[in-house]
């Protein structure tokens, strides 16, 4: 608060000692626009069992001959010309008050705290608690005990049991929640695309992934708004999830002890039908993540040949390092609260980051005693309880797949080229097979640690070789231990070896802006994304003005899509590996299809290096659309 600033005027030693016998006092009145507010802190209940020692780290200090000389100086000058008749005839009073003004200066001492109105009276709150009450204002040294009020009232305040208990809650949160992230925000071409994601903004303004994929597809979609206003209000009710699961997940570990970690499941949309989605369990994994895996997921299950709605979710629990039993047991208690939720005309899970054949074959035995049934499976088990044979290399091999179908319209094809693979999962695994027996030459794989490239190429006795380390959690360290013109990099990424075409298969962001920098450089023409929107915002304005042609992973990745739904409507069948690659073949030709052609009815040339993004985009977006419009506000 600020006080009407006054001139500075010479009090009498009286006066002087009158003001600093004031300041020692429990109340503090503050002028603001030509009203006095008196704000009393004290007296109040002190708590004898807790110490008086300050947890803010702020120390009491004697305050020295200057500064007294300097107080007297300020308290004089805050009183205008004009009051101080009325200062004079208020110091002859026995209620002794001290008029101080809320200064710049001052704000490390009051940062603790700041004024606001309750139940008609305006009281000093806490900044950390937000709350008001006697224990944030009782001295505990007695009225006397300190010789500036300013420290006393924050030592009073750092001892308070309210305090403390916020201070606790708010230590045990910071060792959970990673800072904050700044989210950068597209400049976008029209206003109406514009508002949406402001709109985005003000409703989850932490939820840094999900707006960004949020941007992402509001700006490919920006020549569709502009045409059909209809469409914005749409877009709007589309970006607001059907149904958010959060719940906890307890478990016992093989030494007895109990942890707790956090289950997530989102119904982004069910407009063309039940949901399909991955589930991850990564020790990052948040709200933010499971929306926009689930919102990627809407797109994507859009863009395939079936009608299906969109899902995602998992857990922040982390199976590396934790053996079989504990494993089971964390998945049968995160199946105990999810399988309500679940079932083959409501919503199935698959594969994802930390799930493998493992962890769906512990929750589908968990959800089949649960559910008293076995109707439909989950994606991704073994092939002796499930459907197709090669459900876990759909995804894979439909990345090169598309990448083979974009090499064949500019005449070209993947034999001899160099290609640049990053992580070292399943996905990772089957797209270097595929891109071998297509006869290119893949080159790196990554992990968390770094990467590893071999100059000579990967051939499937090195994938082999590959599959036992991972296996076995052993580093790709060691690969190189065997193969000598191999070389393996610490805490970089491959993208600055030379290659043609890049799959970027291990997270979300894994591609910065200086990494599409050395991709560029890298002599990279095109890049198809395995894993979900692998490139940073900055990352993408790089590739798009050095013409780099990119396969946006809502239409490269429905390979994973398509071969789930075939293992459930044939789930009798067991295909041969040709039936089913021919199936997956044709089913990535349409979806390729379907996105240029949407990209050239809007404008977009089929050379353009967005072309299959935006494409990808306003297919999914006007199938959605269509399906919500014709079932009204539901």
């Amino acid at each position: 608060m600020l006080l009407p600033a006054g001139g500075v005027g010479m009090t009498s030693t009286m006066d002087d000692i009158n003001l600093i016998q004031q300041a020692q006092r429990h109340h503090l009145v503050v002028r603001e626009l030509g009203e006095e507010i008196d704000l009393e802190i004290g007296p109040g209940d002190d708590d004898p069992s807790f110490p008086h020692n300050s947890l803010l780290g702020v120390q009491p200090h004697e305050s020295s001959a200057k500064e007294h000389a300097e107080n007297k100086l300020l308290m004089g000058s805050q009183l205008p010309n004009e009051d101080h008749d009325l200062s004079k005839a208020q110091t002859g009073k026995r209620k002794k008050k001290v008029v101080k003004r809320w200064r710049e200066e001052w704000a490390d001492t009051y940062k603790w705290a700041y004024v606001d109105v309750k139940d008609g009276t305006a009281r000093i709150f806490c900044s950390v608690c937000r709350e008001y009450g006697r224990k944030h204002r009782r001295n505990p040294y007695g009225n006397e005990g300190s010789r500036n009020m300013q420290m006393s009232a924050l030592e009073e305040h750092n001892n308070s049991l309210l305090h403390k208990e916020a201070l606790r809650l708010q230590q045990a949160s910071k060792e959970k929640i990673i800072v904050d992230k700044p989210i950068y925000v597209k400049a976008l071409m029209s206003k109406t695309a514009g508002s949406i994601v402001e709109a985005a903004l003000r409703r989850d303004p932490h939820e840094t992934e999900f707006i960004q994929s949020v941007q992402e597809v509001v700006h490919a979609l920006e020549r569709v708004i502009s045409k059909n206003s209809n469409y914005v209000n749409i877009m709007e009710r589309l970006l607001e999830p059907e149904r958010t699961i959060i719940f906890r997940v307890p478990w016992v570990d093989d030494r007895g002890e109990t942890h707790v970690n956090r289950g997530f499941r989102v119904h982004f949309n069910q407009t063309l039908g039940p949901c399909r989605g991955g589930l991850r369990f990564h020790p990052l994994m948040n709200l933010s993540i499971a929306k926009f895996l689930s919102f990627e997921q809407t797109l994507k299950n859009a863009l395939s040949p079936y009608r299906l709605g969109g899902s995602s979710g998992g857990s922040d629990f982390d199976p590396k390092g934790k053996s079989d039993n504990e494993i089971m047991k964390f998945c049968q208690s995160f199946m105990n609260e999810l399988y309500r939720y679940l079932g083959p005309d409501k919503d199935l899970p698959s594969e994802e980051v930390g799930v493998g054949t493992r962890e769906m074959g512990y929750l589908y035995g968990q959800y089949r005693r649960l559910a008293g049934h076995s109707q439909g499976s989950f994606t991704g088990p073994r092939v002796n309880w499930s459907g197709s044979s090669l459900r876990t290399e759909a995804t894979g091999y439909g990345l090169v797949f598309f990448a083979q179908l974009m090499l064949a319209d500019m005449n070209k094809e993947l034999k001899g080229l160099r290609c640049a693979v990053s992580g070292s999962g399943k996905i990772s695994m089957h797209v270097l097979e595929k891109l071998i027996a297509y006869g290119a030459l893949p080159i790196t794989v990554s992990d968390s640690k770094g990467y590893l490239v071999d100059e000579d190429g990967f051939d499937f006795m090195k994938i082999s070789f590959l599959r036992d380390i991972k296996a076995q959690n052993r580093s790709l360290r060691d690969y190189s231990k065997t193969y000598a013109r191999s070389k393996y990099y610490d805490e970089a990424k491959p993208w600055n070896e030379r290659f043609d075409v890049a799959f970027p298969c291990a997270s979300q962001n894994e591609i910065d802006q200086s990494d599409a920098i050395n991709l560029v450089n890298s002599g990279c023409r095109i890049l198809v994304e395995g894993s979900n929107m692998p490139c940073t915002p900055e990352a993408v304005d790089v590739l798009r003005k050095a013409n780099v042609l990119v396969a946006p992973s809502m239409a490269a990745g429905v390979g994973g899509v398509i071969a789930g739904e075939l293992e459930l409507k044939e789930c009798n069948l067991n295909w041969s590996p040709e039936d089913f690659e021919s199936k997956l073949q044709e089913a990535m030709k349409q979806t390729y299809q379907r996105a240029l052609k949407a990209a050239t009815d809007f404008g977009y040339q089929k050379e353009s290096p967005e072309a299959l993004v935006h494409g990808a985009a306003i297919s999914a977006f006007l199938t959605i659309a269509s399906g919500m419009a014709d079932q009204g506000c539901a």
